[in-house]
């Protein structure tokens, strides 16, 4: 398996199907001014190579001050509970993801679609508004409420080294009425992320698109298909 995966300047790839196992969403990190910032956790199994690529990049001389989860499932969540613990980190997520998140309720997670048993955590900042601008580190951390693949889905975008980097996790869907989808709510978030012109689109399967163009067109692909 591939190690870290420099993406721009102070943001990486930290975990994935191609960084750490099949099963892992896309694992990213930006270094702020003081510390870092993850999002999203994996799966669960392959936090020790996470945390190996976290150290790689500075750990713990350099703090890992948060993680912010963009939705419940446990692809995205799976490593919450190990990285809060080993790491001291604080975990953030929409409000409408707690059923997931907090109470682990199985048909939110979709555990049982990986076979795998999800453990909760505790939120520690839980966002409600529709756009939360959280400065961590001196960097700000624009998270957007982008409803459509589960309730509560956030997207997080930031804006360093004259890019705006955009961390969209599920453009692609899927869709279930088991864990809340609602496409009319995915089309009106997809047009959403489109109006920020982002630079540089880090998905969450599907690893970096880039440029502006090839970003809208990543977008738009879906809109069009679904």
């Amino acid at each position: 398996m591939a190690k870290v995966q420099t993406i721009t300047e102070e943001v990486y790839m930290i975990g994935g199907p191609d960084i750490t196992r099949p099963e892992d969403c896309c694992v990213y990190l930006v270094e702020t001014g003081d510390g870092m910032v993850i999002v999203d956790a994996g799966a669960g199994a392959s936090v020790g190579s996470i945390i190996d690529n976290v150290r790689e990049l500075g750990w713990p001389s350099r703090k890992v001050s948060s993680l912010i989860a963009t939705h419940g499932h446990i692809d995205h969540v799976g490593g919450l509970y190990e990285l809060k613990e080993k790491l001291g980190l604080q975990v953030i997520a929409h409000e409408l993801e707690l059923p997931a998140i907090e109470e682990g309720l199985s048909q939110l997670t979709a555990d049982y679609l990986y076979g795998l048993k999800y453990r909760s955590v505790k939120v520690d900042l839980v966002l409600r508004e529709k756009e939360a601008v959280l400065e961590i580190g001196g960097q700000k951390f624009h998270c957007l409420h982008t409803p459509g693949h589960t309730p509560g889905s956030i997207s997080v975008y930031v804006d360093k080294g004259g890019e705006r980097i955009l961390f969209g996790q599920d453009i692609h869907g899927p869709f279930s009425r088991s864990w809340g989808s609602d496409r009319r709510q995915w089309r009106e978030s997809m047009l959403r992320l489109l109006e920020l012109e982002a630079d540089v689109l880090c998905e969450g399967h599907f690893g970096v698109y880039r440029p502006r163009e090839e970003v809208r067109a990543y977008i738009e692909g879906y809109l069009k298909r679904f």
